[in-house]
């Protein structure tokens, strides 16, 4: 999935949020994955023999999807049912390594998202109209310009205040809250989520551009900055 861009998007972008580092095994827990989705389909026995031992590092990916998709669409089984569409989807065997597979999986997941969305309402995430973006109070698509540094982004997302923020979330319009999960916290390139939005968003989505994506993060951005600093000074 290819998004249009004057400049074309990096094979694999880079979140705001530091990427946890890909687990020891991860090179052969791949292969191995690869293995069972390559060639003729395999038994469930043979499946779950071959996934034996591989425990922690499932859950570890489950959390990481459950987490990415519990943002962009909010708790419950939609959540579920999305994750496993992305895992029924993303491209795994096309994968070179598991840096790949991880941004794969992202894609195939926005897709899920914006799909759902689009099956609750066919105008929800309607392409804003070339002169009618928000008005960001920052010029560049980068957390330091909001005052907000990755490890911030990270406690505000895990951290014992967490709740906040996914109040701060649910309260965005719908377009505004996946592309910012879609760019901050999944790490897809604004490229990319323009090109998704326009071909899965249905046909009031159709004119998403690189520019109207970073106009709407921008003002995400502006908007999670005066969260900080409300969040810093609870008395005003």
């Amino acid at each position: 999935m290819t998004a249009t861009s004057d400049s074309p998007a990096p094979l694999l972008p880079t979140g705001f949020l530091p990427q946890d580092p890909i687990h020891p095994q991860g090179p052969e827990f791949f292969a191995q994955v690869q293995e069972i989705l390559l060639g003729q389909p395999k038994p469930p026995e043979a499946v779950e023999a071959a996934l034996t031992g591989w425990d922690s590092l499932l859950e570890k990916i489950a959390g990481d999807q459950y987490r990415i998709a519990s943002m962009l669409i909010g708790e419950g089984e939609e959540t579920i049912g999305i994750i496993e569409q992305a895992v029924a989807t993303a491209d795994i065997p096309a994968c070179a390594n598991p840096e790949e597979a991880r941004h794969s999986g992202r894609v195939a997941l926005a897709v899920a998202a914006i799909g759902l969305l689009t099956s609750r309402d066919q105008a929800i995430l309607a392409a804003p109209a070339a002169d009618a973006g928000p008005v960001s109070c920052i010029d560049e698509d980068d957390l330091s310009a909001a005052g907000v540094t990755s490890a911030e982004l990270e406690v505000l997302l895990n951290g014992p205040d967490r709740g906040r923020l996914r109040a701060w979330l649910e309260g965005l319009g719908n377009p505004m809250r996946l592309i910012f999960v879609l760019r901050a916290v999944a790490g897809l390139s604004t490229p990319e989520v323009a090109g998704l939005l326009s071909l899965h968003g249905g046909a009031a989505a159709k004119g998403w551009t690189p520019e109207s994506v970073r106009a709407i993060f921008r003002a995400a951005l502006c908007s999670l900055a005066s969260q900080m600093i409300q969040a810093s000074n609870p008395r005003q």
